[in-house]
């Protein structure tokens, strides 16, 4: 009965309206218009068949579709609290814009968290702090086959292709990374032009092998040869799987494929472009090794990896498995944490799939040192890396430095609209569309980034200092503690089981029971299930 009450109302403005007009009122025209295309609404709600709401609630339902379209920036805005947001919460993304900008970001009043909440994380400070380390240090990174070892930041640019990410964002990225000294990587969408702005490349290559691949799809190595002998680009990287959704491909629809990211991919422009859940060129733990091997010798001894989502540790142990075997190991692993992923994925990935960064971080850790290759092998750590408390944490849980997107992202004026996957960034940052790409100046975001990864990696040094250490190299697993339950806390040493090196290749029997029983399992000719 409400939809014919609403139409009844309508048609009876109508009626006054049309008296109003006789009589002549001012702007009597205007209010005629007004009317007859709200009943006009009101009878093709009350026809269509599409929205069972508007067929009961016409013309007020759209009250609905309109307050839903704005809920995130109502929910971003005006109802969450400082610390509760998410994927970022307000407090870290006003700390990522004043590093950004320059500006003073200190709070005051005391913390809004509740320290005794379960699960609430803080590091143990020194009651004699040290002074602040006057150089920031930088990895090596190259194992014993490498010829070109290369030295990186703390912080540094994640994965983000072109066609994600825009031409101005990755100028910005790509500029702020040659200013500041730390790397870029490109992303599994090959390298284009924008990458090209001076800043180091860690050139990532995902099961496409965009940017080096025949006709067919397959790994070229003579164009990889070719095109890695560039000295822009510091290292290889292949992705076995990324945060957001491991174990899935991607397809970008021919309609997205532009002459710029086909020339950058090696893909036909106009073609629907697919980048498949599984490699072509291994299929086991060993074949793996073994074309890491071949991929750094086709790229003159540079340093040459992997990233991935951890799933099975049985899986990791099964590549170290492969290492020992072969006696060859990657130059570094980069762990991706499921909390991370600046790519659109179905909800159920994104929620439900893939192992978080902590757990991963401290399997790879431990796994590299149990087999005594821990001294060969870097580790980074990407997946939600903002502030100089998560490169604190990460390095003591087992990273050598530490990699970021979407805080990059908020450096270049993301505003997490979440909007990526529409071509509508508000801002120009993930968006192909040229008027809206045109908001983002290229100059003044270089700087930003440039400002919050300096500002960032200090931050860490400082909390360092703090903490009575004279460097990251002193951090330890005891030194982060987590709230169990009311009554107590528990160190990261005590929390998890940490293997000795070369524990996993002595008795089983002197292993954790689970360590064990995955180390049993691991087959290095195998990816179990």
């Amino acid at each position: 009965m409400v939809r014919f009450y609403v139409l009844a109302t309508l048609i009876g403005l109508g009626a006054v309206t049309l008296m109003a007009a006789v009589i002549g009122g001012p702007g009597w025209w205007f209010l005629v218009a007004i009317v007859v295309a709200l009943v006009a609404l009101g009878i093709y709600d009350l026809v269509q068949k599409r929205h069972s709401i508007l067929r009961n609630y016409p013309v007020i339902g759209h009250m609905r579709f309109l307050l839903e379209g704005i809920r995130p920036e109502l929910q971003q805005y005006f109802i969450e609290r400082n610390y509760d947001g998410r994927p970022y919460d307000r407090d870290t993304r006003s700390t990522i814009y004043a590093r950004a900008k320059g500006t003073n970001e200190e709070q005051p009043f005391g913390t809004e968290r509740d320290v005794n909440e379960i699960g609430y994380e803080y590091l143990v400070h020194s009651t004699a702090p040290r002074p602040v380390a006057t150089e920031v240090p930088r990895v090596l990174i190259g194992g014993p086959d490498c010829r070109a070892p290369y030295e990186m930041a703390l912080l540094n640019v994640s994965a983000m292709s072109f066609g994600a990410l825009s031409a101005n964002a990755l100028q910005a990225l790509n500029r702020g990374a040659a200013k500041g000294g730390f790397a870029h990587d490109t992303g599994e969408g090959g390298i284009s032009p924008y990458h090209r702005q001076g800043g180091d490349l860690v050139w990532e290559i995902g099961s496409g092998y965009f940017g080096t691949r025949t006709k067919d799809g397959d790994f070229d190595p003579d164009q990889f040869r070719d095109k890695v002998a560039d000295d822009q680009i510091k290292m290889i990287s292949l992705k076995l799987s990324q945060g957001a959704k491991p174990g899935l491909g991607g397809v970008l629809p021919g309609a997205k494929v532009t002459a710029e990211i086909a020339a950058a991919r090696g893909v036909p422009k106009g073609e629907k472009c697919v980048s498949p859940p599984y490699h072509k060129v291994f299929s086991t733990p060993r074949e793996l090794v073994l074309f890491i091997a071949r991929m750094r010798e086709l790229a003159g001894g540079k340093p040459t990896g992997f990233k991935l989502c951890v799933g099975s540790r049985t899986d990791v142990l099964a590549i170290c498995k492969a290492m020992v075997a072969e006696g060859i190991t990657p130059d570094f692993i980069v762990v991706d944490g499921a909390e991370g992923g600046t790519g659109a994925a179905p909800q159920e990935y994104e929620d439900h799939i893939g192992t978080p960064l902590t757990e991963g971080l401290l399997t790879v850790h431990n796994a590299l040192v149990g087999v005594g290759l821990r001294d060969r092998v870097k580790v980074g750590a990407s997946g939600k890396v903002a502030t100089g408390v998560d490169i604190v944490k990460r390095i003591l849980q087992g990273a050598d430095y530490t990699n970021a997107a979407r805080a990059m992202m908020m450096a270049t004026g993301c505003i997490q609209a979440q909007t990526c996957h529409t071509n509508t960034c508000p801002v120009g940052v993930a968006t192909q569309d040229p008027r809206r790409m045109r908001a983002l100046d290229v100059t003044d975001k270089t700087d930003r980034v440039a400002n919050y990864q300096r500002e960032t990696v200090q931050q860490a040094m400082q909390v360092i200092a703090s903490m009575g250490l004279d460097g990251p190299h002193q951090l330890e697993p005891r030194m982060l503690r987590r709230r169990i339950d009311h009554t107590r806390t528990e160190s990261y040493a005590e929390l998890f089981d940490h293997l000795t090196s070369g524990q996993l290749l002595g008795s089983v029997h002197d292993l954790p029971e689970d360590w064990a029983r995955d180390w049993v399992q691991a087959d290095p000719d195998v990816f179990k299930p």
